[in-house]
């Protein structure tokens, strides 16, 4: 039995066709729009059967416990860290969020990135806007052919990547704790350290949280060694950003591509004067067909839930 108009808390700006749509069918509150979030939730908070969040707003459990009626919470993105799903799992709140409709952006933001800081693409287009081409040459870049790509992550998202690199005529190498998968072609790694130790380019693609915190540190960096360069298209967390400005201001690698950091929207300054580091602001699934397709199955899911009871894309909490 269909139960739209159900009211729902949508916890930052969305996409603007997943905006229209909840107000369509839905009693829509936004969060970012209340003053005084107490005295809302004291007139409001039992009414409120859905949560609508990001990978990047996240949840807050002060919040949700004055939420005593939610039944779901779904998120747009494929990264759930911000949420605590411990929590909602003791008060029996499914969660969902977007996986696979963004797997192609991720991997071509990789290997955008990859390509750029071998290729010193945006510090030649510096170079060509500032008139240095008239009086000098920019130093050489580097080839990917015959290059070896570790991925940390081989999950759907790290094997589009793969799949994107070997058609660059790269090896392909990962790491994984334990045994190798058994249907993977690739050279598997059990430590990372191995792993960056044989790597020309390290690939970061694992999900944020206490399990991955930190996981690439300076101990990491420095067997990556200075020919070698980090990709880094998971989440800011997985990095230790400190040792990364460290190695870098000491040629500790080769360079980085970056698209996600600590405390984002903040970049360490020092990495801001490097012409070996690529910066770009999380746009790992930022195109207009992979935002649209997020979008809609956000709506899927929200409508799916309170349509049948039934999540389209469910996490396991």
């Amino acid at each position: 039995m269909s139960d739209k108009k159900a009211d729902v808390l949508v916890w930052g700006p969305v996409h603007a066709a997943l905006t229209q749509n909840l107000e369509r069918d839905f009693t829509v509150h936004n969060r970012w729009e209340i003053k005084d979030i107490d005295a809302w939730a004291a007139e409001h908070g039992a009414k409120i059967r859905g949560v609508v969040t990001s990978g990047v707003y996240g949840t807050d459990n002060a919040l949700l416990d004055k939420l005593p009626n939610l039944q779901v919470v779904n998120s747009f993105g494929v990264g759930y860290d911000p949420i605590d799903t411990a929590y909602l799992a003791k008060r029996g709140i499914p969660l969902s969020n977007t996986p696979d409709v963004l797997n192609n952006a991720v991997a071509e933001t990789a290997l955008a990135l990859m390509l750029a800081v071998s290729r010193r693409i945006g510090e030649a287009e510096r170079f060509v806007r500032a008139g240095k081409w008239l009086n000098a040459k920019l130093p050489l870049g580097n080839s990917l052919n015959g290059k070896t790509c570790g991925i940390v992550g081989l999950g759907k998202i790290g094997k589009t990547i793969a799949k994107r690199a070997a058609a660059f005529d790269m090896d392909i190498a990962y790491y994984r704790r334990g045994q190798a998968y058994p249907d993977v072609s690739y050279t598997h790694y059990g430590n990372l350290i191995e792993l960056a130790k044989a790597s020309d380019y390290l690939i970061l693609i694992v999900p944020g949280g206490v399990d991955t915190q930190h996981m690439v540190n300076a101990e990491v960096l420095k067997a990556l060694g200075p020919k070698s360069f980090l990709i880094n298209v998971a989440r800011g967390s997985v990095v230790d950003e400190k040792a990364l400005v460290a190695s870098l201001l000491e040629s500790g690698i080769a360079g980085a591509g970056l698209d996600v950091f600590e405390d984002e929207p903040n970049v360490p300054a020092e990495l801001l004067t490097l012409d070996n580091v690529v910066l770009t602001p999380h746009i790992g699934s930022g195109t207009h067909e992979t935002r649209q397709a997020m979008a809609d199955l956000v709506f899927a899911n929200v409508s799916g839930f309170f349509d049948e009871g039934k999540l389209v894309t469910p996490v396991s909490v």
